[in-house]
């Protein structure tokens, strides 16, 4: 019997391409499948939620996550990260020095939020700054003619997002949480707010109008609700 992505727990989005939404904060990882090579966008919010993600992962590709990709360095999105030992990891610059430093900061954070403080500190403990730092655009050939290009967009949402941009019918962008659907977008006190609307910009003409793009948090979108959430921002932020 053949065993699907949905079998796995994944929701397939293009050929060797999906998505999954994890329990807790409703965040989405990414998977990305090349000839021998895995790549995992973003990494959950513990290392126990980094080793589930990891061996699902593992479970449908047929072997070892190769890359991992990490939109932003919010707790959510890279506390799992040290699940991930051996794989190249890749971020936009800056995200490495926010890991190295600015560690107390996620802790509090991931505390603020929710996360047990066993695990926020077992996280904090073993995180590790990522090894290959994105300026501008990075692209990664996973083999079998599979491609992903990682551009750092922002700043918006943080100082420091990337987004993960798999071509193909259609063209698959995983935007980090620079896009949200399943709430209003979240600007913390590391946003850039007057800079997210061309976040938005370079998303959109990353993916182009036919892309399916998936939000940090929630229901993956069309260009047409990218556009809207731009708009929409601009307006609450006073900028254009």
């Amino acid at each position: 019997m053949t065993v699907t992505w949905e079998d796995l727990g994944w929701e397939r989005l293009a050929a060797g391409v999906g998505r999954c939404r994890l329990p807790g904060w409703d965040c989405t990882a990414g998977l990305v499948l090349g000839a021998g090579t895995a790549l995992v966008v973003d990494a959950g919010s513990s290392p126990a939620e980094g080793a589930r993600l990891r061996s699902r992962a593992e479970a449908l590709a047929g072997g070892r996550v190769t890359h991992l990709a990490l939109t932003h360095p919010h707790f959510d999105h890279v506390f799992g990260a040290s699940a991930f030992a051996g794989a190249e990891t890749y971020a936009a610059v800056g995200t490495d020095a926010v890991l190295a430093h600015r560690r107390e900061e996620l802790r509090l954070d991931a505390l603020r939020n929710g996360l047990p403080p066993a695990d926020t500190d077992e996280a904090v403990d073993a995180l590790v700054p990522p090894g290959h730092p994105v300026s501008g655009e990075w692209t990664l050939d996973l083999g079998g003619g599979r491609q992903a290009l990682l551009a750092n967009v922002g700043p918006g949402h943080t100082s420091h997002d990337l987004a993960v941009l798999v071509p193909g019918d259609p063209e698959v962008v995983f935007c980090g949480d620079l896009v949200e659907e399943s709430g209003e977008p979240q600007a913390g006190p590391d946003a850039v707010p007057s800079r997210w609307p061309d976040a938005l910009d370079r998303l959109l003409a990353l993916g182009g109008e036919d892309a399916r793009y998936v939000p940090g948090h929630g229901a993956v979108v069309d260009a047409a609700f990218v556009r809207r959430q731009r708009d929409a921002l601009a307006a609450r932020f006073g900028v254009s």
